[in-house]
């Protein structure tokens, strides 16, 4: 029995997606909800999973194909025509020896097997990876070589026995580098079921997208010995493309600044080829052109002393990891300051609707994730109701299951507000583009310290402190500069003010 797997409904407004890869061939196994199929919408990349369990029989739809939701994209079976095919052809390979045997009565036969046994310590290497502890049991066999006569025969069944004996007299054909027991020290710990591409990908596989994955077997990178630096460990592109480089920094990684100073850029894949735009880049592309055209856009920033609220992180985020299992950034402390602001202006909350404003009741605060397809803005639903840890907690997963396409398409809409981090990647700021239908938009630079001058009773001083920039662009049709300004000087103002306490949420 054969069942069609159609491309499901991928979000309300979804009507057709692009196929982008597929994950199984023909004849693959697959389990049910194992994934089939890489997809892109207009709203997200995602994977399609398999409803039931089988061999893929049949592919319908190409990479690269447009196809609408509820199109046929391939054909699952039961697997009983591909078993059947698989077992004729091993007949005749079982039937292939048995005139051997029928030969085999000549006392001639019985030294060929010797002969045989010759040659086969090329697998010795397979012997010195694996069954490297079993050598010292297996020593003490001098009765392989009578043993290996009784290999002849090769039909008897109750002789499961030989296959250690014939590794036995391997392991004896390398007594002499027995230093090698020095290196199966090492080799005993985990890295066994690391030790290829296919097992790592396994291990791995809740951290390695398959883009990742792809661009590792390019470049020939162990994915076992990377120390992935994404959210919850997951291992992401630059660090694939860091351990390309990593050859000529390693020798260099004892000074340790020297060597941050000297590593150099890792060339990237994509130099000197063309590519299409994908799905999703052709949907930025298009939305960010008609929101220029559309709004008039302009920005303003303003630095913010953070001293108190780095102060306030550092007491309490060893008990924040313990108790929620995220790591406490500066980023949640951002947008709860943000949400707070918005109850009190929320004609930066607004939207446009024709000649009217609309003023939502909830702050639903879309959070920019960075991803190998390009920039997605999942959203935080009703952000202005939560405290540190819900805000941080959903930061978190909704940044690792964007990344590893596992997003549902509708929990990229609904967003009144954004706010995108640009200081992790060490901008000191940037002036953000605002998305339709929202009218504005935070853009937090990178935390850093600095001599400021503040003032201490009356008298001004130097004083090292952490600051950061904010930068809001607005839609100047129905946002002033002084509303702008407002806003700014509200989050200013909570996130000096550092009280986090009462809103720390463990």
């Amino acid at each position: 029995m054969s069942e069609s797997v159609s491309l499901p409904a991928l979000g309300e407004s979804v009507t057709e997606g692009t196929v982008t890869r597929w994950l199984k061939k023909v004849g693959d196994r697959v389990e049910v909800d194992e994934p089939l199929l890489e997809v892109s919408t207009d709203k997200v990349d995602t994977e399609i999973p398999s409803p039931v369990a089988g061999v893929i029989e049949a592919i319908l739809v190409q990479e690269d194909e447009t196809v609408e939701v509820g199109t046929a994209l391939v054909t699952i079976g039961d697997g009983s025509g591909s078993d059947a095919a698989a077992e004729a052809p091993a007949a005749p390979a079982e039937a292939a020896p048995e005139p051997e045997p029928a030969a085999a009565p000549e006392p001639v036969a019985a030294p060929e097997p010797v002969a045989e046994t010759a040659p086969e310590p090329e697998p010795a290497p397979l012997a010195d990876a694996v069954p490297s502890a079993e050598a010292p049991v297996e020593q003490p066999a001098p009765e392989a070589p009578t043993a290996e006569p009784t290999e002849a025969p090769a039909a008897e069944a109750p002789e499961p026995e030989p296959t250690p004996v014939v590794e036995a007299p391997i392991a004896e054909a390398v007594p002499a580098p027995e230093p090698a027991p020095v290196a199966e020290a090492p080799a005993a710990p985990a890295e066994a079921p690391t030790g290829d591409s296919d097992s790592v990908a396994g291990v791995n596989a809740g951290y390695v997208t398959p883009i990742v994955r792809k661009l590792a077997h390019e470049q020939g990178v162990d994915l076992a010995g990377i120390a992935g630096t994404g959210v919850g460990g997951r291992i992401r592109k630059q660090d694939v493309l860091d351990a390309v480089a990593a050859p000529a920094a390693v020798p260099a990684a004892a000074p340790a600044p020297t060597a941050a100073a000297a590593a150099p850029l890792a060339t990237s894949p994509l130099r000197g080829t063309t590519v299409p735009m994908s799905r999703l880049r052709k949907v930025v592309a298009e939305r960010a052109v008609v929101s220029m055209q559309t709004m008039a856009q302009l920005t303003t920033v303003v630095e913010i002393d953070v001293t108190k609220v780095a102060a306030y992180r550092d007491q309490v985020k060893a008990a924040f990891l313990e108790k929620t299992g995220v790591k406490l950034n500066f980023l949640p402390f951002f947008t709860l300051a943000a949400a707070e602001a918005l109850r009190a202006f929320p004609i930066v909350n607004a939207t446009v609707d024709g000649d009217t404003i609309v003023y939502p009741d909830h702050e639903n605060i879309s959070i920019a994730v960075d991803t190998e397809r390009g920039l997605l803005t999942p959203v935080i639903r009703n952000a202005g109701d939560l405290d540190l840890a819900g805000i941080a907690l959903q930061i978190s997963d909704l940044a690792v299951r964007t990344r590893d396409n596992k997003l549902k398409p509708d929990e990229l809409a609904g967003g009144t507000f954004t706010v995108t981090n640009t200081g992790s990647r060490g901008a000191l700021f940037d002036t953000p583009v605002v998305f339709l239908p929202q009218v504005a938009i935070l853009g937090t630079g990178i935390v850093s310290k600095k001599p400021v001058v503040v003032s201490d009773s009356g008298s001004d001083a130097i004083a090292i402190r952490s600051t950061v920039y904010f930068a809001l662009s607005y839609d100047h049709r129905i946002v002033d500069g002084a509303d702008a300004a407002r806003f700014l000087s509200a989050v200013k103002a909570r996130l000096e003010g550092g009280d986090f306490a009462s809103k720390l949420g463990i």
